[in-house]
């Protein structure tokens, strides 16, 4: 057998965020409370979090369900572009869709985001440090477009498929990563948690 942990990740998009984006409105507050209800169960050693407030404010209130597991802010997690393709590279008949979303994009959002996108991969993905058999849990708690990053390199897809992955409010994905075999998607923006009057994207 391959040396190492099996890694069990675990994503959350952040709560429901103001207008402003300062913070959580009270129903991401509900949604952050009820993911962190669901996890109660999960051996989870790390909770990594995006440094703006929505996302560091979700993971505060997961935390508060759970049994002294450690905050860890991280850039990585953070809200950015991971990948910004070319016209050739997308479907015909959607890429003039995808790059008007892009429009906003800056050479320097590009460069940044690109960055911090290899550093999640490293960081966050793959087998984990420990003695083989062993396992780790860790959630992220970051933004809709990281979540389709790390789901869309899990698949092998091609690198602007995180585009149109789109990941509910406090909902859950969980990708396991057991060294020697491909990276297993065991659940994907499951909001079963969360009652359907409090769900959005």
């Amino acid at each position: 057998m391959t040396e190492g942990a099996t890694r069990y990740l675990y994503l959350a998009r952040h709560g429901q965020a103001l207008p402003d984006e300062s913070g959580l409105t009270e129903t991401g507050r509900r949604q952050a409370v009820l993911l962190g209800e669901r996890l109660r169960d999960a051996p989870i050693s790390v909770i990594h979090h995006g440094p703006l407030a929505r996302a560091a404010q979700t993971a505060s209130l997961i935390a508060g369900q759970l049994d002294g597991v450690p905050l860890r802010r991280s850039e990585a997690a953070g809200d950015y572009v991971p990948y910004m393709p070319d016209k050739d590279e997308l479907p015909e008949d959607s890429a003039g869709y995808l790059l008007r979303f892009l429009e906003w994009v800056t050479e320097e959002d590009r460069e940044e985001g690109a960055v911090l996108a290899a550093q999640a991969l490293e960081r966050f993905t793959g087998p984990a440090e420990g003695p083989a058999g062993s396992e780790r849990h860790e959630l992220v708690v970051t933004h809709n477009f990281l979540v389709g990053w790390l789901v869309r390199a899990a698949l092998a897809a091609p690198k602007w498929r995180w585009l149109g992955l789109n990941h509910g409010n406090a909902a859950l994905t969980v990708i396991r990563y057991t060294p020697g075999r491909l990276p297993a998607l065991l659940s994907w923006n499951d909001s079963g948690h969360i009652p359907a009057g409090l769900r959005t994207l």
